[in-house]
């Protein structure tokens, strides 16, 4: 009944250009066209275009992209637990971890041509510097999604149109991007002195977002980014493994 009154009332809504523009994005991406657009227009809006509200907050994507990492999270993580029935927690979380990292959800979000629909820097889009930024869109725009039309219909979004279009499950459990241990190793191998430094960027705001650097002999390589501490460090030691030619 609430989803009806919800539709009825979405049908009779006046939208602006920019939102019937987003609304067209939306219905391409998802395969259903939006009921609540100002949802989804939150949902594309980075921080570095965000504006101050009556409340005195500014109001960015940050929000959404917390609740679309968790919400992905969760799905990706009952799928693998049903498809592998006698795999243990460890191999569970690590091919989840390969699943939803940052340079995966990346790419995905480029083939999605969510690019298209970011805004950043005061209402710019595409050609966006800051490198996390599809991923971070693409799980707000889950976050949209999961408040939008609820947890069924996103899990069916994130299942039929994201996961069996775009990744190839048995090659992801074959092969191990595993960087933070592929980088460990290495520095063993060589008996070299490796670490992670993190740091939290904003202690202050929501959500918690982290850097992590390594540091080879005390000498920096590698900085990387992400909403935990593993995250970062993942996308740390991946960088460092391409700075350092590791297969």
């Amino acid at each position: 009944m609430l989803n009806l009154v919800r539709r009825l009332k979405s049908f009779f809504t006046i939208y602006t250009e920019k939102e019937r523009s987003l609304s067209r994005a939306v219905k391409t991406i998802v395969g259903h066209a939006p009921i609540n657009i100002h949802v989804y227009r939150l949902s594309v809006i980075h921080s570095s275009a965000a504006k101050e509200n009556n409340n005195g907050f500014k109001e960015s994507n940050e929000r959404l992209e917390y609740l679309g990492d968790a919400v992905l999270g969760m799905i990706v993580a009952e799928y693998l637990f049903n498809k592998y029935p006698f795999k243990d927690e460890g191999f569970l979380t690590e091919i989840r971890s390969r699943i939803v990292n940052r340079e995966s959800l990346n790419d995905l979000a480029r083939k999605l041509g969510i690019g298209e629909i970011i805004e950043y820097e005061g209402g710019g889009r595409n050609g966006v510097g800051h490198k996390s930024i599809y991923g971070d869109t693409l799980e707000a725009l889950i976050g949209a999604v999961y408040l939008d039309r609820g947890y069924r219909f996103c899990r069916k979004f994130v299942m039929n149109k994201l996961m069996k279009n775009h990744f190839d499950i048995q090659h992801i459990v074959r092969n191990n991007p595993n960087y933070k241990s592929k980088v460990i190793e290495w520095a063993q191998k060589e008996n070299r002195d490796i670490r992670f430094e993190i740091t939290e960027l904003n202690q202050d705001s929501f959500p918690r977002k982290f850097e992590a650097l390594v540091m080879v002999d005390e000498e920096p390589f590698g900085k990387g980014f992400g909403l935990s501490k593993k995250k970062a460090e993942q996308d740390a030691a991946q960088k460092t493994c391409e700075m350092l030619n590791l297969p």
